[in-house]
């Protein structure tokens, strides 16, 4: 009897295999792409830049590179895992071609851009009304975190410099729609700025929120049944007064800095006047409390503005601030939300941290780095990357439920994507059978099941 050596059983591996497909769950994606529309409206978009007698539309290979990206990809060349299987995902562009298309698109400059963004708002649009009760905007409110995201560059890249936290790249300003407990979210604007742009630019953040509004469906570009919810970096008066504007009259939550004033008057505040926060659940949340501040606090800022202090127990080795009070953490938001009780408020705009989830899945789909040299190639990068994370978004609210509709890109693409699949023809059909022991196969067949019975664009 011989001995086994390891843990794991040796198999011998050799080439020239066929008719296996890998990243087989990527079907998932192309479908969705297919029932949304979107190669459509990015073609069309495109088609100013398409030259005559050309053999690849721009927008096809724009939607390639897209596709690589979601699947894990993280630079232009990743393209070429998609190129090894046209049977799943049509003739791709060559390398040459796919850096060509890029740098034409660069040298668009704001037409291309917009070319770019029309097209996915048109689709943001069908996909809402296609997802139902599972769209973000099922209770008629439509939520947008707006949030900096710190992009380490590793090379001389044109913008690239030093950040606030010592480091060297860039600093973009990302917009997400919160989908709520149920889902997870979609990108709505990506601003590319360089390494050292302030984290509380007004300037930055208003164009920002423009490019947010300008991307959901026209109900919600203005008026308080859009949220504008953002950290510290916002609670700037310009910025506050431009969402405040007449005409535009957005709700928002933005974080405020612990000034000295405010510190003052959190001081002042009697025992009795502080309310225990809450839980999503509605429990009470242990060591915590809120109150809502006035006076002089407000002078200076938009009629309406309200201003609520939170003080809660520092976990465990936290460092306390000169702005906290009686060994408490104070943090400050402001809101223009009436008829509200604060407790309410004060969950709503806490659970504006589901946007570092966003900011993760960020990293993990394209914005690990930015892989070219010159700002205006890395902005189509960063639309690129948004269209990625638009797929990973509305895929799941088209097609999955429960819990696996929650799951990040990382997850996706290990359970679901990575899935083998044997093609076959039959009956001059081409049909993926993928692995039948493969733990989440009836999820995947379960969702395009979802897809097919959508109706077809057009």
């Amino acid at each position: 009897m011989k001995k086994r050596i390891g843990s794991y059983p040796r198999v011998r591996t050799e080439g020239g295999g066929r008719g296996v497909v890998s990243q087989a769950g990527g079907v998932l994606l192309v479908e969705t792409i297919r029932k949304t529309g979107l190669d459509q409206a990015i073609s069309a978009a495109l088609a100013p830049w398409r030259k005559p007698r050309v053999v690849h539309d721009p927008g096809k290979i724009l939607l390639d590179v897209a596709l690589a990206v979601a699947l894990g990809g993280d630079c232009l060349a990743d393209v070429g895992m998609l190129r090894a299987e046209p049977a799943v995902f049509g003739p791709v562009a060559s390398d040459p071609t796919v850096s060509r298309l890029i740098d034409t698109l660069a040298a668009g400059g704001k037409r291309a851009l917009s070319a770019i963004r029309t097209a996915r708002a048109q689709v943001r649009e069908h996909v809402w009304q296609a997802a139902g009760d599972a769209s973000p905007d099922a209770a008629g409110q439509v939520v947008v975190d707006l949030d900096g995201v710190l992009v380490i560059a590793h090379s001389e890249k044109q913008d690239a410099a030093a950040t606030w936290k010592k480091t060297f790249g860039h600093h973009p300003l990302m917009g997400f729609v919160d989908h709520g407990r149920d889902g997870s979210g979609e990108p709505v604007a990506g601003l590319l700025r360089p390494g050292n742009a302030g984290s509380n630019t007004a300037a930055d953040h208003i164009e920002t929120a423009r490019l947010a509004l300008a991307q959901l469906p026209k109900k919600y570009r203005r008026g308080r049944q859009t949220l504008i919810r953002t950290d510290s970096g916002g609670g700037t008066h310009e910025f506050l007064d431009w969402l405040s504007a007449r005409g535009r009259w957005l709700s928002y939550s933005v974080g405020m800095t612990i000034t000295d004033t405010i510190h003052q008057a959190v001081l002042k505040v009697p025992a009795s006047a502080w309310t225990p926060a809450v839980e999503p659940d509605g429990e009470i949340r242990d060591g915590a409390w809120i109150a809502e501040l006035d006076g002089d606090c407000l002078k200076g800022w938009p009629k309406g503005m309200r201003l609520i202090v939170r003080k809660e127990r520092p976990h465990p080795g936290a460092q306390l601030r000169i702005t906290d009070a009686d060994g408490m953490r104070l943090t400050c938001f402001a809101t223009n939300t009436a008829g509200t009780p604060i407790a309410a408020l004060e969950l709503r705009h806490r659970q504006r941290a589901r946007a570092e989830d966003r900011i993760r899945a960020a990293r993990a789909t394209g914005l690990r780095n930015l892989p070219l040299h010159d700002a205006a190639q890395n902005q189509i990068w960063l639309e690129i990357v948004q269209i990625s994370l638009d797929l990973l978004a509305w895929m799941p609210m088209l097609a999955l439920t429960g819990d696996v509709r929650r799951w990040e890109p990382r997850r996706l693409r290990l359970r679901l994507f990575s899935t083998a699949a044997q093609l076959v023809t039959t009956g001059r059909r081409r049909v993926l059978r993928l692995a039948a022991h493969w733990p989440w196969t009836d999820v995947i067949t379960q969702a395009l099941q979802r897809l097919a019975a959508l109706p077809n664009p057009g």
